[in-house]
């Protein structure tokens, strides 16, 4: 071969210099070879006939007359061999190298002309081949250069473009493998703190709506299967059990009996876990980004194989060093080489988890987006399965979880493929004697594996535990009213504080565990290498370690540690990762909505028809509505009424779809049916008279800002009475064909109800021509409907005109004949509002911010910013520098005593590592020394004893290490949720008015878990880190002390790129944060309005919404990604830099070094690399993470409301008379705002019965407030019994009145706890008032008696049941002071009558205060209140009012009440 090639070339093929023919032949076709084998298809955009092209640019100018000039050097080239071989013989290559060359250069030039038709315009082949042209040309070069003049050609070009549309499409190769487009951001980041504004728009294919929809389509298929596979699942399970009928011969009398003796907190988990589809969704995941996958493996598989020619480039450094006759271009040779293969293995390792990452926020995603659209259409019964708080959980914990699993996925090949590879050439180093390691090795995996299943099991608890918290949490702050008002929040942070407690004792075991993991990790090189060399010395005399051998073992050792110490982390992730997946697959398999039974068939004369429909709430539960045949007439209103509990709202809940069928089907005639525009066009006309029709008008002039008003949460800045007004204007702005109203006139006065039915819902109203189908427990109205409905147990006991029921002498002309005389003519209308229909109030949120004003209008001209218009703050980002006193509130919140010996430990682990690694280089060198020597046995022992002892010290230190930090953390978890839960619940009203339960919750959820697991595994890391990195310093330096003086520049350049990128960095994870809160209350926000948004068929609307606020998020979360690959490159960049130096000055040193040292010093520059990296990558997390301490802080130092108990404590048994005196009294929301008491006096005597009326608005419910102190007074004080209420603590104050609320918030636990939080009652006492509150009977007829478990929101009881538990508290209470606040507003008459008579009886010998609608509620009080604008204008017994012709007798006549009614009371 080489003969036929120096007859080619006509000289010397190989010699120890290289020679010219080598130079001529061999590194002129490695590049050619590479060009010629991939150009041709860079011609493929030349062929595609419809591709446009770019224009033409300086830059593609000059290249394209750079490659010609090349083609002419390369025909001046062939001519001068013609020329030559006149003058004599001349060799092949001279005619055949440029002869191909000018091939090439033409290729070159049509492969940039080609790719003109591409996004990117240049070529990564063109790249690649340049770069091989310019590596192979070095060396011919520096032979040219001893010859001839140097030639110095610089130049650099780059175009900056600044948008927001991302530069990553046209950035070029170069830019994009060194990701130098994103240096724009970085270097803007660095300037100023980023907005989201500032961030680029993610790519379209990135975008969630298109992951979304890939990803639905792979998941469709994959759930048929799973679906199938279970069915197969169940049906082999009914053959196992045998009893093909029910596999539960119990009767169901026996089973009761059982489920009372479980233990009373288990009730929810009694039923065994239902199957459930599996394993679908990692495979739909797979399909959905297999490309990422693939490309992910192809890079990393590059750098897998580069990782093992850095150790045998070290065995032949140190080779060379070692030869005295080695010549010195192979020296610089190797250093030049393991300076590429670091700068290759880091640029294919940074493309790898580059698409890894971006694998990740995808499948995060993906998930997220189809939670929300599940939780849109999920049925009633899969959605009990499930809490809001769980379901949030799923998208924040499970999601994340998958992300963080996606950007370690390929590690599962990875890491036993590097294992197997290190094994195999450590086999090559030192044989057999491997097997020694490798059997220490394999006696750790059994530890590692029985660790991840105990951690398993601590993760499992441990999220139950979350949820439970999270439950908890979310339950007290959407009640935090009540919370305040029965000063119960001790006992609800007791509650709290139980569950953290088995959370923290979880944490610290779980910390534990991890601690023996690492120390089982850290032993493990040292025990692998002391096996292995001990074995390999001690086997056979002949073997002497020296330097090559120990250290290209060490460094292969090196190599295997990581994959080991990954793979555990890999494994444990996957299976928390497993436990998310079990969550997810249950949650997104769930049952749909199924509307199968709502038809929409054309039926003439018909607009709702029930053919015999029976519904039930869960699929297997009692029917709550029952062989309901019924069939309304297009254009009527028809009236449906029954006591408390009879299906009203069930039947509504029918109609909408939302119950589960059981037989029959309800056929619904519509055309195709928002807060009031609720997303609908505007169209101004029809928008006043809206607003007009349902009384609003006189509303918008007391507010703020008019329509322009910001609602907040929930409605929470609007009255009862308005918030009803303005779902009712919604409802009727929409112009639907049928309207079902679940009692839209319950919370509003009396006169506003007659309105409201006129203008609006009666005969002559706007929705006249509709069908209107209204719940209702008014009588009223009845003669006016066309048609009544009367319910009973479920099903329709009789139904027809008003005056046939009152002919046919049935159920309901006995209750008219009950109540009618009571309200013969009184126009007056209670309710049943149930909260999940369209009449409800607690959509109120769906009033967009600019919901209402035409939009035109506002455009022309800018709004004018008023006082008080802006409710809720945008929530603040914190911007710079994370303050330094951070670090030190959360060490201090670990402890000072425990912070010095968690880094006392890590000193002297790292000082035992560098001992180990000096006494092994000592070692090596024995080999030089006892040559040609037998070698003494005493030192080979002393050698391999003191080297193990060693090994094992490091490991006990960093146990020792781990252990204390696991218990400060623990520590510092405790109190900084102790801090935040207490400030919580300090935090005044104004406080929760204004800041969105999502943004509180976010604290308690995503920060609070970033304190617990998070932030002590960052710290942990970057200790480690550093501690590496200057152990590796020192080690390098003390080998070759030159070293010392490329440390400075490096650590120069280290430090800037750090501080540029920290500052992007830490800002992009701020805007992750704060964009991720939206993401959660618009969830959180989206299921408890379901009901709302289905009923106006507005899911679409909401998933944009859903899709818009995710992109927000994801393109932050994306460029902070980029950000650390942007850093990563450079960083390792410097890292191969400190590889270069330390090995380019032990072969300029050569001679005066010991084979041991450099290769000491050599192998621990190759570890540096991923260490350098993981330092700043774990400095700025930490500087991420520490942000949580920061926003925990936040919280912690919001102003409290006054303390709950002070010096002055009231006497004992006050207040005993309960006499109130209100002087002077004056009360403003917030500072900011008007006042909306404007010095109120009056005095009111001991066990008075005084009633408060007024219009909305005028300042009622405000009054109850300002007793209870949730508002401070502006001016003036309140008077109890000769105490001022301003001087006492809240709870002495709050424990001795009591309110029965306007809603009926219950809690999550059983019943007794909603009534009585703190056991200070007997249960007798407790039956006493349930007795009173007419509960006994339905309450012992529960299986679990007071036991019996409260779900969410006391979603498992009706509204009327509700306020009755309301009721039983407060005659448990049995203070002196009774406030009651619209209390009767949701539940029938007979109900009402009820309560009306036990307040009557049972609180005869105190102060009552009603507020009150409807006016027969407070006419025999002994005087009436009337408020207006915040002051008093009438104050005196209603008899005297009635007889002055003021506001009162206005009102009265509004209801139809005369003087003449009163003394019939």
């Amino acid at each position: 071969m080489s003969a036929a090639l120096e007859e080619f070339c006509g000289s010397v093929f190989w010699d120890a210099d290289l020679p010219v023919c080598f130079q001529q032949t061999v590194l002129v076709w490695i590049p050619l070879g590479f060009f010629w084998i991939l150009a041709p298809w860079q011609l493929l955009p030349m062929c595609k006939s419809k591709a446009k092209k770019s224009s033409v640019t300086k830059l593609y100018i000059i290249k394209q007359v750079l490659a010609a000039l090349l083609v002419l050097t390369a025909v001046a080239g062939l001519a001068l061999a013609f020329v030559d071989a006149e003058q004599g013989a001349v060799p092949a290559v001279q005619y055949t190298n440029p002869s191909l060359y000018i091939a090439t250069w033409i290729m070159v030039l049509l492969v940039q002309d080609a790719r003109r038709s591409c996004l990117r315009r240049d070529s990564g082949v063109l790249f690649c081949f340049w770069i091989l042209s310019l590596l192979c040309g070095i060396l011919p070069f520096q032979s040219l250069v001893r010859r001839a003049l140097q030639v110095g050609f610089h130049r650099k070009l780059r175009a900056s473009t600044w948008s927001c549309s991302n530069p990553q499409m046209t950035a070029s190769f170069l830019s994009s493998i060194t990701f130098e487009w994103y240096t724009s951001m970085v270097v803007k980041g660095y300037r100023k703190p980023l907005e989201i504004e500032d961030v680029w728009e993610l790519n379209d294919k990135d975008k969630t709506k298109v992951l979304y929809t890939a990803f639905e389509k792979n998941m469709k298929t994959a759930m048929q299967k799973a679906r199938a596979e279970l069915e197969k699942r169940k049906r082999k399970k009914r053959r196992q059990e045998g009893d093909p009928d029910h596999g539960n011969s119990m009767s169901k009398a026996q089973s009761q009996d059982i489920l009372v003796l479980k233990k009373k907190g288990d009730n929810k988990d009694s039923d065994p876990p239902k199957d459930y589809p599996r394993g679908w969704l990692m495979k739909s995941l797979g399909k959905t980004f297999r490309q990422n996958l693939l490309l992910a493996v192809a890079f990393k598989l590059v750098h897998d194989a580069l990782v093992f020619v850095s150790p045998q480039l070290l065995k032949l450094l140190i080779a060379f060093v070692s030869d005295e006759d080695a010549f010195a271009w192979q020296g610089y040779l190797y250093a030049i080489l393991l300076f590429l293969t670091a700068v290759i293995q880091s640029l294919c390792l940074q493309q790898h988890f580059s698409l890894c990452f971006q694998l990740g926020i995808n499948v995060r995603a993906s998930l997220i987006a189809a939670i929300y659209k599940k939780s849109l259409t999920m049925s009633g019964a899969t959605r009990k399965e499930s809490t809001v708080g769980e379901t949030v959980n799923l998208m924040s914990a499970d999601a994340q979880r998958f992300m963080d699993m996606a950007n370690f996925i390929h590690q599962l090949w990875s890491c036993p493929l590097q294992i197997i590879l290190s094994i195999v050439f450590l086999w090559l180093e030192l044989g057999p004697s491997v097997l020694a390691g490798i059997a220490t090795l394999l006696l750790l995996l059994p530890i590692n594996a029985f660790l991840a299943a105990k951690a398993k099991t601590i993760q499992e608890r441990n999220m139950k535990n979350k949820d439970e918290r999270m439950k908890i949490m979310t339950e007290v702050l959407n009640g935090i009213k009540i919370l305040k008002l029965f000063a119960w929040e001790p006992s609800f942070e007791k509650r709290v504080n139980d569950i953290r407690v088995r959370e923290l004792k979880d944490l610290v075991n779980f910390g534990y565990l991890q601690s023996v993991s690492l120390f089982a990790f850290t032993c493990a090189p040292s025990l692998v290498s002391l096996a292995t060399f001990a074995v390999y010395v001690l086997v056979d005399e002949n073997n002497i370690l020296d330097a090559q051998k120990a250290f290209t073992a060490i460094s292969l050792f090196n190599v295997l540690r990581f994959p080991m110490g990954t793979l555990p982390m890999v494994i444990s992730a996957l299976v928390q990762t497993n436990v998310s997946t079990a969550r997810l697959e249950r949650y997104l398999s769930g049952e749909d909505l199924d509307t199968s039974a709502i038809h929409h068939n054309p039926v003439a004369g018909s607009a709702v028809r029930f053919s015999e429909a029976t519904f039930a709430w869960e699929q297997d539960g009692d029917a709550a509505i029952r062989d309901v045949t019924l069939d309304i007439t297009p254009g009527s209103l028809v009236a449906v009424v029954g006591p408390v509990g009879s299906g009203k709202s069930s039947l509504v809940s029918a109609m909408l779809g939302e119950m589960e069928n059981i037989k029959g089907h309800i056929n619904i005639q519509v055309r195709g049916a928002n807060n009031i525009i609720f997303g609908s066009e505007v169209d101004e006309a029809r928008y006043q008279q809206v607003l007009k029709a349902c009384a609003l008008l006189p509303d918008l002039e007391l507010l703020p800002a008019g329509d322009q008003t910001e609602i907040g949460e929930k409605g929470i800045n609007l009255s009862g009475g308005q918030k009803q007004r303005v779902s009712l204007a919604r409802a009727v702005y929409s112009d639907a064909d049928i309207y079902v109203l679940d009692d839209p006139l319950s919370a509003v006065d009396a006169h506003v109800g007659k309105y409201l039915f006129e203008h609006v819902l009666g005969p002559k109203g706007l929705l006249q021509k509709k069908t209107r189908i209204l719940v209702t427990h008014s009588i009223s109205f009845l003669p006016q409907v066309d048609n009544i409905v009367v319910l009973a147990g479920g099903a329709v006991s009789e139904h027809g005109s008003y005056s046939t029921l009152l002919a046919n002498k049935g159920a309901f002309s006995q209750f008219l004949n009950l109540y009618g005389n009571q309200e013969e003519n009184v126009s007056e209308e209670n309710t049943a509002g149930t909260g999940n229909t369209v009449g409800q109030w607690q959509l109120e949120w769906l009033l967009s911010k600019r919901s209402t004003s035409s939009q035109k209008k506002a455009q022309e001209e800018p709004p004018k910013k008023l006082k008080g218009q802006k409710l809720i703050e945008k929530e603040a980002v914190e911007t710079g520098r994370v303050k330094f006193s951070m670090y030190v509130r959360y060490l201090r919140a670990v402890g000072w005593c425990f912070t010095f010996w968690v880094a006392m430990g890590y000193i002297a682990q790292y000082v035992a590592s560098v001992g180990s690694n000096l006494w092994l280089s000592e070692w090596t060198d024995d080999s030089v020394r006892y040559q040609n020597q037998s070698y003494p046995a005493h030192l080979q022992d002393l050698r391999i004893g003191v080297y193990g002892a060693l090994g094992i010290s490091q490991g006990i230190f960093l146990l020792f290490a781990t252990m204390l930090s696991a218990r400060g953390a623990m520590r510092a978890s405790r109190v900084l949720h102790q801090l935040l839960l207490s400030n919580i619940l300090h935090a005044p009203m104004s406080f929760f008015d204004t800041t969105p339960v999502g943004r509180i919750i976010n604290r308690f959820a995503k920060d609070i878990f970033t304190v617990d697991e998070t932030i002590p595994s960052t710290f942990r890391t970057w200790i480690s880190c550093f501690m590496g990195i200057i152990s590796t310093l020192i080690v390098i330096c003390l080998a070759t002390p030159f070293f010392a003086v490329v440390i400075i520049p490096l650590s120069i350049f280290y430090y800037f790129v750090l501080r540029f990128y920290v500052a992007t960095s830490r800002q992009l994870r701020r805007l992750d944060s704060v964009t991720r809160s939206p993401i959660y209350s618009h969830f959180g926000e989206t299921v408890s309005g379901l009901s709302v948004i289905r009923a106006y068929g507005h899911q679409e609307r909401f998933l944009k919404k859903n899709e818009i606020t995710m992109d927000i998020n994801q393109k932050s979360v994306y460029s902070w990604i980029i950000s650390n690959r942007w850093l990563a490159i450079r960083l390792e960049f410097v890292g191969s830099l400190v590889v270069f130096f330390s090995a380019l000055l032990a072969v300029i040193a050569k001679g005066t070094l010991q084979g041991g040292i450099v290769g000491l010093s050599v192998s621990s520059a190759l570890n540096v690399t991923q260490t350098l990296n993981w330092l700043v990558r774990t400095s700025s997390e930490l500087e991420t993470n520490i942000v949580a301490v920061e926003r925990v802080h936040e919280y912690v130092i919001v102003k409290n409301e006054a303390p709950w108990v002070t010096k002055t404590r009231p006497p004992r048994g006050w207040p005993s008379r309960g006499e109130i005196q209100f002087i002077d009294y004056k009360v403003r929301y917030r500072p900011e705002l008007d006042l909306v008491l404007q010095g109120i006096t009056c005095n009111i005597g001991s066990t008075e019965k005084v009633g408060v009326v007024g219009r909305t608005g005028a300042g009622k419910s405000s009054l109850t407030n300002c007793l209870f102190r949730l508002l401070e007074a502006a001016g003036g004080k309140i008077i109890i019994d000769d105490v001022d209420i301003a001087t006492i603590g809240l709870h002495d104050l709050r424990n001795n009145l009591t309110i029965i609320p306007q809603d009926p918030v219950l809690f999550t636990g059983t019943l007794r706890m909603n009534l009585d939080p703190f056991d200070q009652y007997s249960d007798e006492e407790v039956w006493k008032a349930l007795e009173l509150a007419h509960l006994k009977t339905y309450v012992q007829g529960l299986p679990e008696r007071l036991l019996h478990h409260v779900s969410e929101a006391g979603e498992n009881l009706s509204v009327g049941q509700r306020q009755l538990v309301c009721l039983a508290r407060a005659l448990l209470r049995k203070a002196k002071i009774l406030i009651l606040d619209e209390a009767t507003a949701a539940v029938d008459l007979e109900t009402d009558h009820l309560i009306q008579t036990t307040i009557r009886s049972a609180f005869a010998d105190c102060t009552v205060l009603t507020i009150a609608h409807r006016l027969n509620t407070i006419m025999d009080s002994n005087r009436v209140m009337v408020l207006h604008a915040g002051q008093i204008v009438e104050f005196d017994s209603p008899e005297e009012l009635l007889r002055k012709e003021g506001i009162f007798s206005a009102m009265a006549k509004d209801a139809g009440i005369t003087a003449a009614d009163t003394t019939a009371l």
